[in-house]
Protein backbone atom coordinates (compact mmCIF):
# COMPACT_ATOMS: atom_id res chain seq x y z
CA UNK A 1 0.00 0.00 0.00
CA UNK A 2 1.38 3.30 -0.85
CA UNK A 3 0.72 5.43 2.02
CA UNK A 4 2.41 3.14 4.61
CA UNK A 5 5.87 3.62 5.65
CA UNK A 6 8.38 3.14 2.72
CA UNK A 7 10.82 0.02 4.16
CA UNK A 8 14.21 0.53 5.87
CA UNK A 9 17.47 -0.58 4.59
CA UNK A 10 17.36 -3.48 7.08
CA UNK A 11 14.46 -4.69 4.68
CA UNK A 12 16.28 -3.94 1.55
CA UNK A 13 19.31 -6.18 3.22
CA UNK A 14 16.25 -9.17 3.42
CA UNK A 15 15.46 -8.47 0.07
CA UNK A 16 18.42 -8.46 -1.55
CA UNK A 17 18.90 -12.24 -0.70
CA UNK A 18 18.23 -15.14 -3.30
CA UNK A 19 14.76 -16.27 -2.68
CA UNK A 20 13.80 -20.03 -1.53
CA UNK A 21 11.42 -21.34 -3.09
CA UNK A 22 9.02 -23.53 -1.61
CA UNK A 23 7.41 -26.46 -2.90
CA UNK A 24 3.65 -27.23 -1.13
CA UNK A 25 3.59 -30.69 -3.17
CA UNK A 26 1.32 -32.95 -0.49
CA UNK A 27 -2.44 -32.04 0.14
CA UNK A 28 -1.34 -30.84 3.47
CA UNK A 29 1.28 -28.45 2.41
CA UNK A 30 -1.20 -27.06 -0.08
CA UNK A 31 -4.16 -26.61 2.92
CA UNK A 32 -1.75 -25.11 5.21
CA UNK A 33 -0.34 -22.28 2.41
CA UNK A 34 -4.23 -21.60 1.70
CA UNK A 35 -4.99 -21.40 4.90
CA UNK A 36 -1.95 -19.28 5.50
CA UNK A 37 -2.75 -16.50 3.14
CA UNK A 38 -6.42 -16.52 4.36
CA UNK A 39 -4.93 -15.96 7.76
CA UNK A 40 -2.49 -12.98 6.45
CA UNK A 41 -5.27 -12.09 4.69
CA UNK A 42 -7.97 -11.82 6.87
CA UNK A 43 -6.35 -11.35 10.37
CA UNK A 44 -2.84 -9.99 10.17
CA UNK A 45 -2.94 -7.31 7.28
CA UNK A 46 -6.18 -5.88 8.64
CA UNK A 47 -4.87 -5.64 11.93
CA UNK A 48 -1.66 -3.99 11.07
CA UNK A 49 -3.80 -1.41 8.51
CA UNK A 50 -6.00 -0.39 11.55
CA UNK A 51 -2.92 0.16 13.97
CA UNK A 52 -1.76 2.54 11.56
CA UNK A 53 -5.42 4.30 10.88
CA UNK A 54 -5.03 4.36 14.99
CA UNK A 55 -1.68 6.16 14.88
CA UNK A 56 -2.98 8.53 11.71
CA UNK A 57 -6.15 9.32 14.14
CA UNK A 58 -3.53 9.94 17.05
CA UNK A 59 -1.54 12.81 14.99
CA UNK A 60 -4.51 14.41 13.86
CA UNK A 61 -5.99 14.61 17.52
CA UNK A 62 -2.55 16.30 18.51
CA UNK A 63 -0.91 18.33 16.18
CA UNK A 64 -4.35 18.61 13.52
CA UNK A 65 -1.80 17.64 10.72
CA UNK A 66 -2.76 14.19 9.93
CA UNK A 67 -4.78 13.57 6.74
CA UNK A 68 -8.89 12.14 7.52
CA UNK A 69 -9.43 9.31 7.21
CA UNK A 70 -13.27 9.48 6.25
CA UNK A 71 -14.86 7.23 3.98
CA UNK A 72 -13.31 9.61 0.85
CA UNK A 73 -9.91 9.70 2.26
CA UNK A 74 -7.02 8.54 0.35
CA UNK A 75 -6.48 5.91 3.11
CA UNK A 76 -9.77 4.64 2.81
CA UNK A 77 -10.03 4.48 -0.63
CA UNK A 78 -6.71 2.71 -0.90
CA UNK A 79 -7.68 -0.02 1.74
CA UNK A 80 -10.74 -0.72 0.32
CA UNK A 81 -9.16 -1.10 -3.66
CA UNK A 82 -6.35 -3.07 -1.73
CA UNK A 83 -8.65 -5.50 0.18
CA UNK A 84 -10.67 -5.73 -2.97
CA UNK A 85 -7.32 -6.92 -4.99
CA UNK A 86 -6.47 -9.10 -2.00
CA UNK A 87 -9.36 -11.42 -2.43
CA UNK A 88 -9.65 -11.86 -5.90
CA UNK A 89 -5.84 -13.56 -5.80
CA UNK A 90 -6.94 -15.37 -2.49
CA UNK A 91 -9.75 -16.71 -5.09
CA UNK A 92 -7.15 -17.44 -7.68
CA UNK A 93 -5.06 -19.27 -4.88
CA UNK A 94 -7.85 -21.13 -3.97
CA UNK A 95 -9.57 -22.32 -7.40
CA UNK A 96 -5.97 -22.96 -8.65
CA UNK A 97 -5.58 -25.63 -5.93
CA UNK A 98 -9.62 -26.63 -6.67
CA UNK A 99 -8.63 -27.36 -10.35
CA UNK A 100 -5.39 -29.26 -10.12
CA UNK A 101 -6.63 -31.42 -7.32
CA UNK A 102 -9.72 -32.18 -9.56
CA UNK A 103 -7.90 -32.52 -12.81
CA UNK A 104 -5.08 -35.22 -10.62
CA UNK A 105 -8.50 -37.38 -9.43
CA UNK A 106 -10.50 -37.42 -12.85
CA UNK A 107 -7.03 -38.31 -15.14
CA UNK A 108 -5.99 -41.93 -14.59
CA UNK A 109 -2.81 -42.10 -16.84
CA UNK A 110 -4.15 -39.72 -19.10
CA UNK A 111 -7.57 -41.31 -19.41
CA UNK A 112 -10.69 -39.55 -18.11
CA UNK A 113 -12.51 -41.70 -14.97
CA UNK A 114 -15.97 -39.31 -15.78
CA UNK A 115 -16.16 -40.97 -19.66
CA UNK A 116 -20.01 -40.97 -20.48
CA UNK A 117 -19.62 -44.49 -21.77
CA UNK A 118 -20.12 -46.10 -18.55
CA UNK A 119 -23.89 -44.70 -19.17
CA UNK A 120 -24.24 -46.59 -22.03
CA UNK A 121 -22.90 -49.76 -20.92
CA UNK A 122 -25.33 -50.53 -17.77
CA UNK A 123 -26.26 -54.12 -17.64
CA UNK A 124 -29.82 -53.20 -17.32
CA UNK A 125 -32.38 -51.05 -19.11
CA UNK A 126 -34.18 -49.77 -16.25
CA UNK A 127 -33.01 -49.17 -12.60
CA UNK A 128 -36.41 -48.81 -11.03
CA UNK A 129 -35.67 -53.27 -11.29
CA UNK A 130 -32.41 -53.08 -9.41
CA UNK A 131 -32.85 -54.50 -6.09
CA UNK A 132 -29.53 -52.10 -4.79
CA UNK A 133 -28.78 -49.23 -6.89
CA UNK A 134 -25.86 -47.64 -6.69
CA UNK A 135 -24.00 -44.28 -8.03
CA UNK A 136 -21.36 -44.98 -10.58
CA UNK A 137 -17.81 -46.03 -8.75
CA UNK A 138 -16.18 -42.35 -10.02
CA UNK A 139 -18.98 -40.76 -7.91
CA UNK A 140 -18.53 -43.41 -4.65
CA UNK A 141 -14.44 -42.51 -4.89
CA UNK A 142 -15.03 -38.75 -4.84
CA UNK A 143 -16.97 -38.99 -1.91
CA UNK A 144 -14.30 -41.26 -0.34
CA UNK A 145 -11.42 -38.74 -1.68
CA UNK A 146 -13.39 -35.76 -0.50
CA UNK A 147 -13.68 -37.45 2.83
CA UNK A 148 -10.14 -38.27 3.25
CA UNK A 149 -9.14 -34.15 1.91
CA UNK A 150 -12.07 -33.48 4.98
CA UNK A 151 -9.88 -34.97 7.54
CA UNK A 152 -5.99 -33.92 6.13
CA UNK A 153 -7.92 -29.52 6.60
CA UNK A 154 -9.89 -30.49 9.92
CA UNK A 155 -6.19 -31.34 11.19
CA UNK A 156 -3.97 -28.76 9.26
CA UNK A 157 -6.62 -26.06 9.22
CA UNK A 158 -7.51 -26.53 12.84
CA UNK A 159 -10.29 -23.98 14.37
CA UNK A 160 -10.39 -22.51 10.87
CA UNK A 161 -14.13 -24.85 10.07
CA UNK A 162 -15.17 -21.94 7.65
CA UNK A 163 -11.94 -22.30 5.12
CA UNK A 164 -12.54 -25.91 5.51
CA UNK A 165 -15.81 -25.53 4.32
CA UNK A 166 -15.77 -23.16 1.74
CA UNK A 167 -12.62 -25.08 -0.10
CA UNK A 168 -14.21 -28.61 -0.15
CA UNK A 169 -17.79 -26.79 -1.27
CA UNK A 170 -15.57 -25.02 -3.95
CA UNK A 171 -13.71 -28.55 -4.59
CA UNK A 172 -17.12 -30.68 -5.38
CA UNK A 173 -18.33 -27.27 -7.19
CA UNK A 174 -15.56 -27.46 -9.64
CA UNK A 175 -16.20 -31.23 -10.41
CA UNK A 176 -19.65 -30.91 -11.85
CA UNK A 177 -18.30 -27.63 -13.43
CA UNK A 178 -15.88 -29.88 -15.11
CA UNK A 179 -18.30 -32.17 -16.35
CA UNK A 180 -21.00 -29.70 -17.12
CA UNK A 181 -18.38 -28.50 -19.74
CA UNK A 182 -16.41 -31.18 -20.87
CA UNK A 183 -17.63 -31.03 -24.58
CA UNK A 184 -16.45 -34.76 -25.44
CA UNK A 185 -18.37 -36.31 -22.39
CA UNK A 186 -21.76 -34.46 -24.02
CA UNK A 187 -20.49 -35.61 -27.65
CA UNK A 188 -21.16 -39.45 -26.97
CA UNK A 189 -24.79 -38.74 -26.09
CA UNK A 190 -25.34 -36.72 -29.76
CA UNK A 191 -23.33 -40.24 -31.43
CA UNK A 192 -26.23 -41.24 -33.47
CA UNK A 193 -23.89 -45.02 -33.99
CA UNK A 194 -24.78 -45.55 -30.29
CA UNK A 195 -27.64 -46.11 -28.65
CA UNK A 196 -28.95 -44.57 -25.59
CA UNK A 197 -31.49 -46.65 -22.82
CA UNK A 198 -33.41 -44.91 -20.29
CA UNK A 199 -31.40 -46.74 -17.54
CA UNK A 200 -28.63 -44.20 -18.42
CA UNK A 201 -30.22 -41.55 -18.41
CA UNK A 202 -31.45 -42.55 -14.83
CA UNK A 203 -27.79 -43.25 -13.86
CA UNK A 204 -26.61 -39.86 -14.53
CA UNK A 205 -29.06 -38.45 -12.60
CA UNK A 206 -28.76 -40.52 -9.55
CA UNK A 207 -24.94 -39.39 -9.71
CA UNK A 208 -25.64 -36.09 -9.86
CA UNK A 209 -27.83 -35.69 -6.50
CA UNK A 210 -25.31 -38.45 -4.48
CA UNK A 211 -22.42 -35.73 -5.91
CA UNK A 212 -25.75 -32.86 -4.18
CA UNK A 213 -26.06 -34.85 -1.04
CA UNK A 214 -22.11 -35.29 -0.71
CA UNK A 215 -22.23 -31.26 0.00
CA UNK A 216 -24.85 -31.90 2.09
CA UNK A 217 -23.42 -34.74 4.33
CA UNK A 218 -20.33 -32.77 4.54
CA UNK A 219 -22.42 -29.96 5.90
CA UNK A 220 -20.75 -27.00 3.58
CA UNK A 221 -22.55 -25.01 1.48
CA UNK A 222 -24.37 -26.49 -1.54
CA UNK A 223 -26.68 -24.49 -3.37
CA UNK A 224 -24.19 -23.80 -6.29
CA UNK A 225 -23.20 -27.47 -6.42
CA UNK A 226 -27.10 -27.55 -6.92
CA UNK A 227 -27.43 -25.27 -9.29
CA UNK A 228 -24.78 -26.23 -11.34
CA UNK A 229 -26.36 -29.65 -11.08
CA UNK A 230 -30.05 -28.36 -12.12
CA UNK A 231 -28.35 -26.97 -15.34
CA UNK A 232 -26.51 -30.82 -15.78
CA UNK A 233 -30.03 -33.01 -15.46
CA UNK A 234 -31.47 -30.09 -17.96
CA UNK A 235 -29.50 -31.11 -20.16
CA UNK A 236 -29.22 -34.50 -20.07
CA UNK A 237 -32.59 -35.08 -20.35
CA UNK A 238 -32.53 -33.14 -23.47
CA UNK A 239 -30.23 -35.33 -24.96
CA UNK A 240 -32.01 -38.00 -24.25
CA UNK A 241 -34.98 -37.08 -25.64
CA UNK A 242 -33.28 -35.92 -28.43
CA UNK A 243 -32.01 -39.62 -28.84
CA UNK A 244 -36.43 -41.03 -28.50
CA UNK A 245 -35.66 -41.53 -24.79
CA UNK A 246 -39.28 -40.25 -22.89
CA UNK A 247 -38.49 -38.88 -19.53
CA UNK A 248 -42.06 -38.81 -18.35
CA UNK A 249 -42.33 -42.56 -18.88
CA UNK A 250 -38.48 -43.55 -17.89
CA UNK A 251 -37.99 -41.55 -14.64
CA UNK A 252 -39.14 -42.23 -11.57
CA UNK A 253 -40.24 -39.08 -9.20
CA UNK A 254 -36.93 -36.89 -7.77
CA UNK A 255 -37.88 -38.62 -4.28
CA UNK A 256 -37.04 -41.58 -5.70
CA UNK A 257 -33.24 -40.30 -6.95
CA UNK A 258 -32.93 -38.56 -3.46
CA UNK A 259 -33.64 -41.66 -0.85
CA UNK A 260 -31.09 -43.63 -3.33
CA UNK A 261 -28.38 -40.97 -3.25
CA UNK A 262 -29.05 -41.17 0.73
CA UNK A 263 -28.75 -44.62 0.82
CA UNK A 264 -25.63 -44.34 -0.95
CA UNK A 265 -24.33 -41.77 1.52
CA UNK A 266 -25.09 -44.02 4.52
CA UNK A 267 -23.25 -47.10 2.64
CA UNK A 268 -20.30 -45.31 2.79
CA UNK A 269 -20.41 -43.47 5.98
CA UNK A 270 -21.80 -46.74 7.63
CA UNK A 271 -24.57 -45.41 9.30
CA UNK A 272 -28.40 -45.93 9.13
CA UNK A 273 -30.93 -43.62 7.91
CA UNK A 274 -31.91 -41.47 10.17
CA UNK A 275 -28.22 -40.63 11.23
CA UNK A 276 -27.58 -39.27 8.23
CA UNK A 277 -30.69 -36.95 7.00
CA UNK A 278 -28.53 -33.85 8.38
CA UNK A 279 -30.99 -31.69 5.69
CA UNK A 280 -34.01 -31.32 4.77
CA UNK A 281 -34.30 -33.30 0.92
CA UNK A 282 -32.99 -30.66 -1.89
CA UNK A 283 -34.70 -31.36 -5.25
CA UNK A 284 -32.41 -30.43 -8.47
CA UNK A 285 -34.33 -32.66 -10.69
CA UNK A 286 -36.90 -29.65 -12.17
CA UNK A 287 -36.07 -28.05 -15.41
CA UNK A 288 -34.87 -24.60 -15.37
CA UNK A 289 -35.62 -22.24 -18.09
CA UNK A 290 -33.32 -20.41 -19.87
CA UNK A 291 -33.32 -17.35 -18.09
CA UNK A 292 -32.28 -19.46 -14.80
CA UNK A 293 -29.40 -21.21 -16.28
CA UNK A 294 -28.30 -17.95 -17.77
CA UNK A 295 -28.31 -16.33 -14.08
CA UNK A 296 -26.47 -18.67 -12.47
CA UNK A 297 -23.13 -17.02 -11.50
CA UNK A 298 -20.19 -18.60 -9.72
CA UNK A 299 -17.65 -16.29 -7.73
CA UNK A 300 -14.90 -18.37 -9.24
CA UNK A 301 -12.36 -17.35 -11.29
CA UNK A 302 -11.61 -20.16 -13.22
CA UNK A 303 -15.28 -20.09 -14.78
CA UNK A 304 -14.66 -20.48 -18.60
CA UNK A 305 -14.85 -23.40 -20.37
CA UNK A 306 -11.77 -22.75 -21.85
CA UNK A 307 -10.48 -23.38 -18.55
CA UNK A 308 -11.54 -26.55 -18.25
CA UNK A 309 -11.66 -27.98 -21.75
CA UNK A 310 -8.02 -26.61 -22.21
CA UNK A 311 -6.95 -28.49 -19.24
CA UNK A 312 -5.40 -32.30 -19.12
CA UNK A 313 -2.99 -34.51 -17.07
CA UNK A 314 -0.19 -32.52 -18.54
CA UNK A 315 -0.90 -29.73 -15.87
CA UNK A 316 -0.61 -32.34 -13.33
CA UNK A 317 3.75 -33.27 -13.65
CA UNK A 318 4.73 -30.96 -11.39
CA UNK A 319 4.08 -30.12 -7.99
CA UNK A 320 1.57 -26.26 -7.04
CA UNK A 321 3.23 -23.04 -6.84
CA UNK A 322 1.07 -20.82 -5.29
CA UNK A 323 2.21 -17.64 -7.26
CA UNK A 324 1.06 -15.81 -9.69
CA UNK A 325 2.90 -15.84 -12.75
CA UNK A 326 1.55 -12.33 -13.70
CA UNK A 327 2.88 -10.70 -10.56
Amino acid sequence: IEVLPGASEDDHLVESKEPIEFKAESDAQQIQLIGTAYTVADELLPAAVSKFFDIQTEKKRIGGTGEGLGSGSIYSIEYKEWKRSLQHSLDKLRDHFCLQYVLSFIYLEGKSRLDARMYLELKTDDLLWECDPSPSLPFQALFVKLRQLASVAGDVLLGKEKIQKVLLSRLTETVVMWLSNEQEFWDVFEDQSIQLRPSGLQQLILDMHFVVEIAVCGRYPHRPVQQLVSVIITRAIAAFSVRNVDPQSSLPEDEWFLDMAKVAINKQLGTSGSESELEEPVVVHDEISDSEESSISSPSTIGSEDSFASANNDDLETPVYFTDPEA
